[in-house]
C-alpha cells in the first residue's frame, strides 16, 4: 500500500462538480493499493485543511510500510481478523453472520462453533458487537479448531494429562526446546525464572493458577502464538548489518526494465512502476532512454525495437525524486541505457537530473574516496540519501574516429524508434521469430530479441559524463584485465547467459572480482514474457546487482522479495565474510565444510495448518532450501490433506537438510498449495536466523504481503553440523551422565552372556575412557562421575610420539600418500591427453560462430534498409497512381461540362 498526494488533481465530487483550484495539491490524498505492482487501484480523499492531509498521508504510509507489523505474531493477526469482523456491521448495528462464514471455509463447522459459544441462535439476526468480545472470539476459534496437536505438545512439556504445567516445566520447555543452541550463552543466556514468570503473567488469565506458578493449556497455546515465540527474531528485521563496508560488499536489490508492466515486446510502460518498485526497497532501477521527436525534443523511456509505449523521461525523474528514499535511506543507483544520440537532448537529461534531484544527486566524488586505482568504494552509510548515476562516460583522451561517427549516424537512422512504422516492423519480426521457434543463428531478426538494445548505446556527452562517478560501466574483458586496472569504480553488466558461462568456468575468480568491483546481471533478451532467472545462482558468487523483472511475481522474484525483507528492508544485505575478505578464498561449488564457516543442520516438521483457504479443498506444503549448489535441495512435500483446509494436521516425517555449508547465504522456503497446484502462500526464512522449537509461520502472498489468517505450525531444529563419525562423541559431551549410564547399561547386558564380568568391564571401558591406566568400574554412579571430572595428567609430545600407535599411524599415512600421488598423476595424464585437440576444435567453432554472427548482423542491416527502400518505392508508386487517377478524373469531368 502507498499513500501520497495525487499527480493528477482533477477529482470530482459525487455530484460531478470539479474541485476548485484551492482544493488541489496538498489537500488531496491518494491511497494506492494492490496485490502486485501492476494491477493497482486508487482511493482519492479530500481534506479540509492542508496539515490534515499531510498527517493522514504520513501516518498511513508509516502503517503500511511498518516491517514489524508485516511480520507480527499469530496472536496479532487473529486480533486483526477479530477487529475486521467487529467493525463491519450492518444497518442494524450488528455483525452479519455471513461475514464470519465468508472468512472461514467450512460453513457447517462455523455455524456449529457459533452455536456452541452462544453467539448465534438465528443466522439472520446477526451478532451484537457487545456480545462479540475478544474472549468470545477466542472461544469460538477453540470450538472451531480443536487443535489436538497443541494438547500433545503440552503433554510432552510435562503436563502428564493435567490441565497445567509448572513454571519450572515451562522454563525447561523454553530453554531446552525453543532456544537456539547456536547462540553464545554469555551474550544470549537462557531465560531465568523471573523472565518466564513474566511470560506466564502475560498469557495466563487465571489468577489462582498464577499464584501456584502454573500455566493452563489455553495460556500455553497463546504463548506459542505470541510475539516472544516468532520463527525469526524481530531484531533480524531491523538494520543489523554493518553499513560502513565498501559498496561492493553488499547484495543490492535491483530491477530490470523497471518501466515495463507486462512483457518485453508489447504492453504499457508506466511511470507508476518506478514508484511501486522503489517502495518495495529496490535500490537499483533501469531507465532505457531514447531521443525525442523534433516537435518538442523531449527524451523518453521505452523498450527499443518493440511495441511497448513511451513515457516522458522528465516524469520518470520526478517520480524517482518523489519516492527514492521513502522506504530506504541508502543510496539509489539509476542504471541508464542511453540511446539518445542528440547532444542537446543529453544535456537536457543531465539538467533534469540536476534540478529535480538537487543535492541528492552525487556529482563529485567524496573527498576520502577519489577515483584512482586501488581505492575502495564508499559505504552505503557514507552515501546515505544520495542518487548515483550509471551511464557511459566520455574520456577526453579518446577521440572518436570518423568511422565511429558514421556508425552512430547509421544507428540513428536504423535504431532510433522515432518512426512508428519502423518500430512496429522490428517488433513484428521479433514476435514472428519467437512464434516460429527459429534459433538466433538461423533468423537474423531474432538477434534483436537475444542481445537486446544495450549494445547499441551511444557515447555520453560532457554533461552526462559529469554525473558519473562510482558506477562507471565498462565492457567486461577478463578478470586478468580487471586485476591489472584495479579501478574499483568500474563495473560491468552481464546478460544471464554470459554470467552463467563465467560462473561455471571461473567461479573462484568471479568471487574475487566481486569483492572490490560491482557486477550487474540482467535477464536474457529471449525472456520476452518477462520471466526471471534464479538470483541465488549469482548471489553465490557475490554479484551485487542481480536485476529481475519486478512485474512478474514468479518463484525467483518471490525469493528476491523474501530475502531483501531483512536488514530493515533497506535494499542492502551484507555479503558473507568469505565473500568480502581478500585474504580468504571461497569456492561456491564446494561440498565440504569451509575452514572458518560453521555449517548447519536444519530439520523441519510441518505439524498443522490453520485457515489456509476460504474453499473446502485439500492442501499440501512444500519445503525447499536455496543456497550454494551443495546446499540447495528441492522439494520436500507433505501429503495432501483430505479436503480439509481449515485445520489440517500432518503426521509426516521430519524434513532434514543435513549439511548446509554456508548458512548465512541459505534460505528456507515453506509454501502452501491447494490440491490442484494453486498457490496459497509462502514464507522465506534465512537459515542463520531460524529459531528452533514449535512456532507459527504466518504466510505471505507473492508480493511478500502478509495474509490475514493462513498459517502453519511447525517444529524446527537448527544446530551446528556434526559429521556422522563424530555424532557419538558430540552426544557424550552434550550429556555425559546419560552417555555413561548408557555404557553402564550395555555392560550389565553383556555380563549376562559372559561368565567373567570383569572381562566385560575391560572391553567396554578400556578403549574409551582409560585415564592413567585405570579401568572405570560400575559400582556406583558417583564413581563414574568422579572419574569423569578428575584431572588428566599432562603428557609431553615426546612421550606421545613413543607410542606404538603413533609410529604405526605415520607408516600408514606415508604409504597412503604415495598411493594417492600415483593415482593422481595417472588421472592427470588421462585428462590432459585428449584435452588439447578438443580445446583446439572448440576454439575453431567459436571463431566460426563469431564470423557467422557478424555476417548475419550485416545481412540484417541490409535487409532492413532494403525493406525501407521498398516501402519508400511502394509509397511513391501509390502516390503517382493516385495523382494519375485524380488527373484523369478531372480531365473527364471538364470535358463533360464543356
Amino acid at each position: 500500500d502507498q499513500s501520497a498526494t495525487p499527480h493528477a488533481s482533477h477529482l470530482l465530487f459525487s455530484g460531478g462538480r470539479e474541485l476548485d483550484k484551492e482544493w488541489e495539491g496538498w489537500r488531496l490524498v491518494t491511497v494506492v493499493y494492490g496485490h502486485d505492482l501492476v494491477n493497482i487501484s486508487y482511493l482519492n480523499f479530500q481534506a479540509m485543511q492542508e496539515d490534515t492531509a499531510k498527517i493522514w498521508t504520513d501516518e498511513l504510509f508509516t502503517l503500511a510500510t511498518n516491517i514489524l507489523s508485516q511480520n507480527a505474531s499469530r496472536h496479532t493477526f487473529l486480533n486483526k481478523a477479530y477487529t475486521k469482523l467487529k467493525l463491519q456491521v450492518n444497518q442494524d448495528g450488528k455483525i452479519p453472520v455471513k461475514n464470519i462464514l465468508k472468512m472461514f471455509s467450512d460453513k457447517k463447522r462455523v455455524e456449529t462453533a457459533l452455536e456452541q459459544c452462544g453467539l448465534v441462535n438465528n443466522r439472520a439476526e446477526g451478532i451484537k458487537p457487545d456480545d462479540f468480545t475478544w474472549e468470545a472470539f477466542q472461544k469460538f476459534l477453540d470450538s472451531l479448531c480443536l487443535r489436538p496437536e497443541i494438547q500433545s505438545i503440552f503433554e510432552e512439556s510435562g503436563s502428564k494429562r493435567k490441565p497445567f504445567i509448572s513454571l519450572d516445566q515451562l522454563m525447561d520447555f523454553i530453554n531446552r526446546r525453543q532456544r537456539d543452541s547456536r547462540l553464545n550463552e554469555v551474550l544470549y543466556p537462557p531465560l531465568k525464572r523471573e523472565q518466564v514468570r513474566q511470560i506466564m503473567e502475560k498469557y495466563e488469565t487465571n489468577a489462582s493458577q498464577l499464584e501456584r506458578d502454573q500455566i493452563s493449556l489455553q495460556a500455553f497455546s497463546r504463548y506459542l502464538g505470541g510475539e516472544e515465540n516468532s520463527i525469526v527474531p524481530s531484531e533480524r528485521l531491523d538494520i543489523i548489518d554493518d553499513m560502513n563496508q565498501p559498496l561492493s560488499h553488499y547484495f543490492i536489490n535491483s530491477s530490470h526494465n523497471t518501466y515495463l508492466t507486462v512483457g518485453q515486446l508489447t504492453g504499457l510502460s508506466s511511470v507508476e512502476m518506478y514508484r511501486q518498485v522503489l517502495l518495495t526497497g529496490c535500490r537499483c532501477i533501469e531507465l532505457d532512454c531514447w531521443k525525442g521527436r523534433p516537435q518538442d525534443e523531449e527524451p523518453y523511456i521505452t523498450h527499443g525495437f518493440t511495441m511497448t509505449t513511451e513515457i516522458p523521461f522528465k516524469e520518470v525523474i520526478e517520480a524517482i525524486a518523489e519516492s527514492a528514499f521513502k522506504t530506504s535511506p541508502y543510496p539509489l543507483i539509476l542504471s541508464f541505457e542511453n540511446h539518445v544520440d542528440s547532444a542537446k537532448q543529453q544535456a537536457k537529461m543531465a539538467e533534469y537530473c540536476r534540478t529535480i534531484f538537487g543535492d541528492a544527486l552525487l556529482i563529485d566524488p567524496l573527498e576520502k574516496y577519489p577515483l584512482v586505482p586501488g581505492q575502495l568504494l564508499p559505504s552505503p552509510q557514507e552515501m546515505m540519501g544520495k542518487i548515483l548515476i550509471k551511464n557511459k562516460k566520455k574520456h577526453h583522451h579518446h577521440r572518436p574516429s570518423s568511422s565511429g561517427s558514421i556508425r552512430r549516424r547509421e544507428l540513428e537512422g536504423r535504431s532510433s524508434p522515432n518512426n512508428g512504422e519502423r518500430r512496429r516492423l522490428a517488433a513484428s519480426f521479433a514476435v514472428a521469430c519467437r512464434a516460429e521457434n527459429v534459433t538466433s543463428l538461423l533468423c537474423p531478426s531474432c538477434l534483436v530479441v537475444k542481445s537486446g538494445t544495450a549494445s547499441s548505446e551511444v557515447n555520453a556527452t560532457e554533461e552526462m559524463s559529469t554525473l558519473v562517478n562510482y558506477i562507471e560501466p565498462v565492457k567486461f574483458k577478463s578478470f586478468e584485465v580487471a586485476n591489472k586496472r584495479r579501478k574499483f569504480f568500474e563495473m560491468s553488466s552481464l546478460v544471464e547467459t554470459k554470467g552463467m558461462d563465467t560462473l561455471k568456468s571461473f567461479p573462484n575468480e568471479f568471487v574475487e572480482y566481486n569483492k572490490n568491483q560491482l557486477s550487474r546481471i540482467y535477464p536474457k533478451g529471449t525472456r520476452v514474457d518477462s520471466s526471471n532467472y534464479m538470483p541465488q545462482l549469482f548471489w553465490n558468487v557475490g554479484c551485487q546487482m542481480v536485476a529481475l523483472n519486478f512485474q512478474t511475481l514468479d518463484l525467483p522474484m518471490q525469493l528476491n522479495m523474501g530475502v531483501f525483507e531483512y536488514n530493515g528492508h533497506s535494499g542492502y544485505l551484507l555479503k558473507p565474510e568469505f565473500m568480502r575478505r581478500t585474504d580468504k578464498h571461497f569456492d561456491p561449488f564446494t561440498e565440504n565444510i569451509v575452514d572458518g564457516i560453521v555449517a548447519n543442520t536444519v530439520k523441519i516438521k510441518v505439524i498443522s495448518g490453520q485457515f489456509l483457504s476460504d474453499k473446502k479443498v485439500g492442501v499440501y506444503v512444500e519445503v525447499d532450501m536455496f543456497g550454494l549448489p551443495a546446499d540447495t535441495k528441492r522439494k520436500y512435500r507433505t501429503k495432501t490433506s483430505n479436503g480439509n483446509s481449515l485445520d489440517p494436521v500432518w503426521d509426516d516425517e521430519m524434513f532434514v537438510f543435513n549439511k548446509v555449508v554456508l548458512p548465512t547465504l541459505a534460505s528456507l522456503r515453506i509454501a502452501v498449495f491447494e490440491e490442484n497446484g494453486k498457490f496459497i502462500g509462502h514464507r522465506i526464512l534465512p537459515v542463520s536466523a531460524i529459531r528452533p522449537g514449535y512456532h507459527y509461520i504466518n504466510l505471505k502472498n507473492e508480493l511478500n504481503q502478509p495474509l490475514l489468517l493462513p498459517s502453519l505450525l511447525v517444529y524446527t531444529e537448527a544446530q551446528d553440523y556434526i559429521p556422522n563419525e563424530h555424532q557419538e562423541y558430540a552426544e557424550a559431551l552434550t550429556n555425559p551422565i546419560k552417555h555413561i549410564s548408557q555404557l553402564h547399561k550395555r555392560e550389565t547386558q553383556l555380563a549376562v552372556l559372559l561368565e567373567d564380568s570383569s572381562e566385560v568391564r575391560h572391553i567396554c571401558f578400556s578403549a574409551r575412557f582409560t585415564l592413567n591406566d585405570m579401568v572405570i568400574g560400575h559400582n556406583s554412579m558417583s564413581v563414574c562421575l568422579s572419574v569423569c571430572l578428575s584431572d588428566v595428567q599432562a603428557q609431553s609430545i615426546e612421550e606421545l610420539k613413543q607410542q606404538k600407535s603413533y609410529s604405526k599411524l605415520l607408516k600408514n599415512q606415508s604409504k597412503d600418500l604415495k598411493e594417492m600421488r600415483k593415482k593422481h598423476l595417472k588421472k592427470v595424464h588421462t585428462l590432459t591427453d585428449p584435452h588439447e585437440p578438443v580445446q583446439h576444435e572448440l576454439s575453431k567453432l567459436d571463431q566460426e560462430l563469431e564470423k557467422q554472427t557478424v555476417q548475419l548482423r550485416e545481412w540484417q542491416m541490409q535487409e532492413l534498409l532494403k525493406l525501407r527502400q521498398d516501402l519508400h518505392l511502394l509509397e511513391r508508386e501509390k502516390q503517382q497512381t493516385h495523382l494519375q487517377e485524380v488527373t484523369t478524373h478531372t480531365h473527364t469531368h471538364t470535358h463533360t461540362y464543356i
